[in-house]
């Protein structure tokens, strides 16, 4: 009896819209392409951390502070996906190639201030505190890296035209091939193979911007096809269009200010760990690094959960999005858990890959740090369930001053104050910080889980002329329960 009525209720979620299956298929192309992000940052620590514990060590710091800069501009860049959603949900065709133009507008902006940024970053990682090899490292980690800013923040926009729209298989394809050509380029340029030279962190960083430009080339000439010209206007708009490109400021510069004090707060929290010495710091890149399997996939989920919103509020359907954000909620929450199951029983599997051609001795001691980490990463993942879910719906209907200001609190009160206070002005140890950031991504969850049962974002749209309505009280839109 209880069988048949779990079958009857995952039944009902699986073909009702808004359901399962709605969401899976626009999200297992973004699922696989997330994934394969994942896959290509998971290679390159690997390979890193075969060539050096100081190349590991300093990659992971480096490749998070030019992140942390450009989370900025991308976050921003990257919210045309849910203006393409809105426009596409209301029948707004034409408004979508406009859109995407400002998007790549606000990428050239990202990229000149990275560019500027280049001779900053050997004083950045002294003033840290970092030493020796592990500044060199990472000095030309960032500087190289600061190159490829421009196509990758712009690919982040012209993505959004194809997700938006639910067209989310060429996003797919690109992110895979950009993949392999990373890792290609990566073992080519890192260890001197096929005849290259062996350049190590710098072959890494040069591998990244080689993969960002061709992802940059690649949407570039999907997207301004006649076909699309016609109906999106993706030619015929090119033009700088000050109303448009300051409802995306108002909209994705709050997200783009999220995306920079999420990513700030890990940033500060990896270069106070880099204080610990080369092990603790080494085991913590693994540690992110494997997280980030588990992580990346399911951002891909949640831009899923960020577009349906988006196109049913579009459509005056905020039921529907409802629906949609709990159904991607119910999938993230039994895959997380699957995998924070396999952090505490099986931790040895991921390691091996780091181990297998790393010298033994040296990463003996990082190895048994890793294990313990990867303890609290499973404990955190669960509620970062409720963080990559709900805040892509709220985000998803235009509630990204909330999250703005939401990440501006909890990542300086939980994350980065406490942070300083136990490993630089107590002298703690790695673990009591990552206890910290435990009880941070655990926060996040819970906030955002809040704001959504909230109901407020039902009623706000980020195009104009959509006049928000009521949802359908009929029995065939009931507004689900978790």
């Amino acid at each position: 009896m209880i069988n048949k009525k779990i079958t009857e209720v995952f039944s009902d979620y699986w073909y009702r819209k808004g359901g399962y299956r709605d969401l899976l298929r626009i999200a297992i192309p973004l699922i696989l392409s997330t994934g394969a992000w994942a896959i290509q940052h998971f290679v390159d620590r690997m390979f890193l951390t075969w060539y050096s514990p100081e190349a590991i060590a300093a990659a992971m710091p480096a490749g998070m502070l030019n992140f942390t800069i450009m989370s900025l501009f991308i976050g921003t860049a990257s919210y045309v996906n849910t203006f393409v959603a809105q426009y596409y949900g209301s029948k707004n065709y034409k408004s979508v190639g406009s859109v995407v133009w400002q998007g790549i507008y606000i990428a050239v902006i990202g990229g000149l201030t990275l560019f500027l940024l280049i001779p900053l970053a050997e004083p950045i990682f002294r003033f840290v505190g970092h030493k020796g090899l592990v500044v060199q490292y990472e000095t030309t980690y960032f500087k190289f890296l600061c190159f490829g800013a421009l196509p990758a923040i712009a690919s982040s926009a012209l993505s959004g035209f194809f997700a938006g729209r639910g067209r989310t298989l060429p996003v797919m394809w690109v992110n895979i091939l950009a993949t392999i050509v990373n890792l290609v380029m990566d073992y080519a340029l890192i260890f001197g193979n096929f005849g290259f030279p062996e350049l190590g962190v710098k072959g890494a960083a040069i591998a990244t911007v080689l993969s960002a430009c061709f992802s940059f080339a690649i949407y570039f000439i999907l997207i301004f096809r006649s076909t699309y010209n016609q109906r999106y206007h993706t030619l015929r708009s090119w033009k700088f269009n000050s109303k448009i490109f300051l409802r995306l400021i108002r909209f994705g510069f709050p997200n783009g200010v999220q995306f920079f004090l999420d990513t700030a707060g890990f940033a500060t929290f990896l270069l106070l760990m880099g204080r610990l010495g080369t092990n603790s710091i080494a085991a913590t890149s693994i540690a992110f690094n494997i997280n980030n399997l588990a992580f990346m996939p399911m951002i891909g989920l949640g831009i899923a959960v960020s577009v349906l919103v988006g196109q049913h509020l579009g459509n005056n359907r905020p039921d529907l999005a409802e629906r949609s954000a709990y159904s991607g909620f119910h999938l993230t929450f039994f895959y997380m858990a699957f995998l924070a199951s396999s952090y505490i029983l099986i931790p040895g599997i991921y390691l091996k890959l780091f181990a297998s051609h790393s010298d033994l001795v040296s990463f003996a001691p990082i190895r048994d740090i890793t294990i313990i980490l990867l303890r609290f990463v499973a404990i955190y993942s669960i509620f970062d369930t409720l963080n990559i879910i709900f805040a892509a719906a709220i985000k998803g209907a235009g509630d990204t001053h909330f999250v703005m200001v939401m990440l501006f609190f909890v990542s300086s009160l939980v994350l980065v104050i406490p942070s300083y206070l136990a490993l630089v002005v107590f002298k703690m140890n790695i673990y009591v910080g990552w206890a910290i950031a435990s009880i941070y991504i655990m926060t996040l969850g819970v906030g955002f889980f809040i704001r959504f049962k909230g109901g407020k974002w039902k009623s706000m749209r980020v195009i104009e002329g959509i006049s928000p309505t009521l949802p359908s009280t009929f029995p065939e839109t009931p507004t689900p329960d978790i």
